[in-house]
């Protein structure tokens, strides 16, 4: 089993990356987050995104992809096909993203059911050669640096996906 900053880093790399590929602005992503603002946690990515472009439905649709990202990289990263709604630790992010499917689908199980095909789609995505050789160099940087800002988030995915 990877050791726990490595699974940390390539959740929060996940994350990363998918927000950047939907158009989101990377201006944060780190494995050493504050403690003194927010829940206990053990990495943090802050996006940006222009909302003006997307009406609700196609942002919520980006907001699901990007909370189930962190949690599809680390199963990649570890070999293990869990399911993201039954890990202690990816709890905050499958809530995350069951709210942000909620004007997707008012219906539970339809709602779900979503989660679970995102799920399977960004695990395809994720697995692809040049998508994943980004995912772990962003890993990578995170581990060497602890934090990546904005402009070092978009080289080092542009060096793979430029």
């Amino acid at each position: 089993m990877p050791a726990m900053s490595e699974l940390t880093a390539y959740h929060e790399a996940g994350h990363a990356l998918v927000a950047l590929l939907l158009g989101g602005e990377v201006r944060l992503v780190t494995i050493e987050p504050d403690h003194d603002d927010g829940p206990a946690r053990f990495g943090d990515t802050q996006v940006l995104w222009r909302r003006s472009r997307d009406g609700e439905r196609q942002f919520a649709a980006k907001a699901v992809q990007v909370c189930l990202a962190g949690p599809v990289a680390e199963m990649i990263y570890s070999g293990e096909p869990i399911h993201p709604g039954y890990v202690p630790e990816w709890a905050g992010d499958w809530r995350d993203a069951w709210e942000a499917a909620a004007p997707l689908h008012a219906d539970e199980r339809k709602r779900l059911a979503f989660l679970e095909q995102t799920c399977k789609r960004l695990h395809e995505l994720l697995r692809a050669d040049n998508t994943w050789a980004a995912l772990a160099d962003l890993a990578d940087n995170l581990l060497a640096h602890e934090t990546l800002e904005w402009e070092q988030v978009e080289e080092i995915v542009g060096q793979w996906l430029g």
